[in-house]
């Protein structure tokens, strides 16, 4: 069944990746990106070309928001899926970030996030019905050293991801997870390193370590085992099909390093948690 779908961050990578896979499985597309009339303009169009509807959609601004939202409710009347996808990466020394690196961070993988959902939900919770997946990480779940300011911001979608399935399953709205791994997109090309480039030479041979890792990653990804991308948009589009309600609240994409095994963990502790509060009944979606 065709369903009309709102992508962010569709400009590149996995959201582009995703965008081109949903419309070609029949879905209406609807791809949002900052510029779309301009420094991504040739994306944009292209997009459109093959038949994918574009938006102009900036997560990190209010009016952005609700404007891009506003236009695709009134051409398409619905959004059946919302995959929030736009995110920004960070990798250095912790102590080398400014707090307002940190904050460019956390506007767009969180805030942002949050903006989009609340400009979509409405629409959703009217109709009772719809689907939203957040495109996390797998260091939402395990933590690699000199990606904390990421792991961080990744680490608060997992909570926002669970409080939200709960509290909208009653109002027929569905919330789940995507958690990608390493793969090479264009994400390491725009990743964030620190401003304080000091704090970072006094680590010495501590200091020097996140180069080292992004030189082994790069060299994996150029090899002939490299992992392909289209792993998400395949994963995307397999939960998009899915029944209302079979949906595993969370699908681990490529090496895992451990998060399937902590997503395992943690969900009965988790089940145990919203039982011991009364609400388990918000397990399970209406």
């Amino acid at each position: 069944m065709s369903k009309t779908i709102l992508i962010t961050g569709a400009s590149s990578g996995f959201g582009r990746d995703t965008a081109e896979t949903l419309f070609r499985a029949g879905h209406t597309v609807y791809a949002s990106m900052r510029g779309a009339q301009d420094k991504n303009r040739e994306t944009a169009g292209v997009l459109r070309e093959l038949g994918v509807k574009t938006v102009e959609l900036d997560v990190s601004a209010d009016a952005s928001v609700e404007a891009g939202v506003k236009r695709v409710l009134a051409e398409a009347g619905t959004i059946d899926v919302l995959v929030n996808n736009a995110g920004i990466g960070s990798a250095g020394v912790t102590e080398a970030f400014t707090a307002e690196q940190a904050k460019a961070v956390f506007e767009t993988n969180v805030i942002g996030l949050l903006r989009v959902t609340r400009a979509v939900l409405p629409s959703m919770r009217q109709r009772r019905d719809g689907l939203i997946i957040n495109i996390g990480s797998v260091l939402g779940r395990v933590t690699f050293p000199f990606l904390g300011i990421y792991g961080a911001s990744k680490f608060a979608v997992e909570a926002l991801t669970d409080s939200l399935r709960y509290e909208v399953s009653q109002l027929g709205v569905e919330v789940v997870e995507v958690q990608p791994s390493a793969y090479p997109t264009n994400f390491f090309a725009g990743i964030q390193t620190p401003a304080d480039a000091e704090v970072t030479e006094s680590y010495g041979e501590v200091g020097q370590i996140p180069d080292a890792m992004f030189k082994s990653f790069t060299a994996r990804f150029e090899g002939e085992d490299a992992p392909n991308p289209h792993d998400v948009a395949e994963a995307v589009s397999r939960l998009v099909d899915q029944p209302k309600g079979s949906r595993a609240a969370r699908t681990v994409v490529g090496a895992a390093f451990g998060s399937d095994k902590a997503n395992e963990d943690v969900a009965p502790v988790q089940a145990k948690v919203v039982e011991a509060l009364g609400l388990s009944h918000l397990e399970k979606i209406a």
